[in-house]
């Protein structure tokens, strides 16, 4: 029996892109269906990491504090660069949130569909998506056991896009060559060389016995082991994982006195790099990995998807809901296939400075890149980059904050002390008045909060136009006048 339902979005796959873009849709008002093709999530730890930029995306949701109440213990040191021996500060960056935090993937997915779902989105498991059709009007979406006409589809269904195979569009890039092991695993005991505590990356890795390996501690007897055989070819992804494979790792380069107990679970995956062309097909959209994939060096991929997510949902809502200005959906793709070429330029430059078996010359390459990390606007501009806080948008207008992450300040309101990721609970947009710069009746646009206020820290501007997705569209030094170009793209609010 065939169930024909309607929403006004198909979401393909119940990942942490597919579930933020659930919940931003929802919280806007939209109603999105999500399809899964798993009857079960995966308790797997991959993915595991937040990064410093979505942890202040997640917090202008109130989405932060349920998951960081999950996260392992580790120590506060900040991220890498291709898992060379120097940490990344992101202190220079005027976050609140320097530390990556170390969160499994499925307890962030949990999170994420139990607040979508309580706003009014619906997730299907155990549907995987069998045909797609679309039309001037919508997307007719074929899945086990049901049938879904929807006005727009997005694909949020992983590397291996399904959605992107019925349309059969090409993903250009390179194949992989470094086919690797991730695996959740318990061991029964351990020799001196495992980890007992979860320090910066460098410190977990090891290069022997034939192998490249990483053994994160998660708590207790479990971890999660990342290896590689370099002088063997790979096996294909799609081959199980087997506990001998795992075991013949451990003790190559853990030692003898290394005995694996449990396996809860492994897959296979590569460094493959490929980028669609085009993130919009018609009433079809991709984002995350069904995207863009690269090599998962520095803990990218996760947060590259739910960024995705921010910048997407509150376009997608108002184009549904008729207060999109032309172009608003398709500057999701102008705003966002820039950043991923980007993550996908840098780790490609990562892969060979974190060669397992590097030449003479990419050792002294190393060598130099890890002595130039040490230099503060070096470790600075690297850490921008691997965390996502340097992040700025091409946006019309040439004030310096225009397109720039919202900055994370103090404020006093009428109201009270607060802080501006605070302003941005509803997925508003907030137009911040910090000098009496907007006169008293001055027409805004649907779902723009005026809010007036002050700060004791100078953030270069007399009133701010934040986004939705905490990104400032627009500012200016002078008083607001009706005559003032608040941009056509923050119209939708």
């Amino acid at each position: 029996m065939v169930t024909e339902t309607t929403a006004e979005v198909v979401i393909v796959g119940a990942g942490p892109t597919g579930l933020t873009l659930a919940y931003e849709l929802a919280l806007a008002g939209a109603r999105p269906l999500v399809l899964e093709k798993l009857p079960r999530r995966i308790e797997q730890v991959k993915g595991g990491g937040v990064q410093p930029r979505t942890a202040e995306l997640l917090e202008t949701r109130g989405l932060l504090e349920p998951i960081r109440r999950r996260a392992a213990a580790r120590e506060p040191v900040g991220g890498h660069f291709a898992a060379l021996p120097v940490p990344l500060d992101c202190a220079p960056w005027d976050t609140r949130h320097p530390f990556p935090i170390a969160v499994p993937q499925w307890e962030i997915e949990e999170v994420l569909q139990e607040r979508a779902c309580a706003l009014g989105a619906r997730v299907l498991p155990a549907s995987p998506v069998q045909a797609v059709e679309q039309d001037t009007d919508g997307v007719l979406v074929t899945a086990e056991g049901t049938t879904v006409r929807a006005r727009y589809l997005v694909a949020c269904d992983g590397a291996h896009s399904t959605v992107r195979g019925l349309l059969g569009l090409p993903f250009p890039g390179r194949a992989g060559t470094r086919p690797c092991v991730v695996a959740d695993i318990r061991l029964a005991a351990a020799s001196a060389e495992v980890p007992r505590q979860r320090g910066h990356f460098s410190t977990l890795t090891r290069y022997t016995g034939g192998y490249w390996a990483a053994l994160v501690p998660l708590g207790g007897d479990r971890y999660r082991f990342t290896f590689g055989c370099v002088d063997q070819p790979g096996t294909d992804r799609d081959t199980p994982v087997a506990p001998d494979e795992i075991t013949a790792a451990l003790r190559a380069v853990y030692g003898q006195e290394t005995v694996l107990g449990d396996v809860d679970n492994a897959s296979r995956f590569t460094d493959a790099t490929r980028q669609l062309e085009r993130y919009r097909t018609g009433r079809v959209l991709f984002a995350g990995d069904a995207a863009h994939i690269h090599p998962p060096l520095g803990g990218q991929g996760l947060n590259l998807g739910i960024q995705d997510a921010f910048n997407l949902g509150w376009k997608l809502a108002a184009t549904l809901q008729g207060r999109a200005p032309d172009g608003l959906l398709d500057s999701y793709h102008t705003e966002r296939h820039p950043v991923a070429a980007q993550v996908l330029h840098h780790t490609s430059a990562q892969r060979v400075l974190a060669d397992p078996r590097p030449t003479e010359d990419v050792a002294a390459l190393r060598d130099i890149f890890t002595d130039l990390m040490r230099l503060p606007d070096v470790n600075r501009h690297l850490a921008g980059l691997m965390s996502g806080l340097a992040l700025r948008y091409e946006l019309p207008g040439d004030h310096p904050l225009t397109g720039r992450r919202a900055p994370d300040a103090d404020l006093l309101t009428d109201t009270g002390p607060t802080r501006i990721p605070a302003l941005l609970t509803t997925g508003h947009a907030v137009l911040l008045d910090l000098a009496d710069a907007v006169p008293a009746g001055l027409a805004l646009p649907p779902r723009v909060d005026l809010v007036r206020a002050t700060s004791p820290t100078p953030l270069g501007a007399a009133a701010l136009l934040i986004r939705p997705d905490a990104y400032v569209g627009w500012a200016t030094d002078h008083p607001v006048t009706a005559r003032d170009p608040l941009p056509a793209l923050l119209a939708a609010g």
